[in-house]
C-alpha cells in the first residue's frame, strides 16, 4: 500500500479545522457519538495522507512526488 502524501497545506488545513471543530462540538454536547468521527479528518490532516484520494487517484500536494 502506497502512503505518499497526497494532500496539500490547504488542504490539510482545512481538514484538521473541521476535525477539531467536530471532536468539541461533541465535547461541548452539541453533537452527539457522531461528532467522533471529526478523528478522521484531524488524522488525515496530521499525516497528510487521504486513503480516498489514493483511491481516486486525486492529489492536492503540488510538491509531493508522484506515486
Amino acid at each position: 500500500m502506497n502512503f505518499t502524501k497526497n494532500a496539500g497545506t490547504t488542504d490539510r488545513a482545512l481538514r484538521g479545522i473541521a476535525g477539531i471543530a467536530l471532536i468539541a462540538l461533541t465535547l461541548s454536547g452539541y453533537l452527539g457519538a457522531w461528532g467522533w468521527l471529526g478523528i478522521v479528518p484531524l488524522a488525515t490532516a496530521l499525516i497528510g495522507w487521504c486513503p480516498a484520494y489514493t483511491l481516486f487517484g486525486f492529489k492536492t500536494c503540488k510538491d509531493c512526488p508522484a506515486a
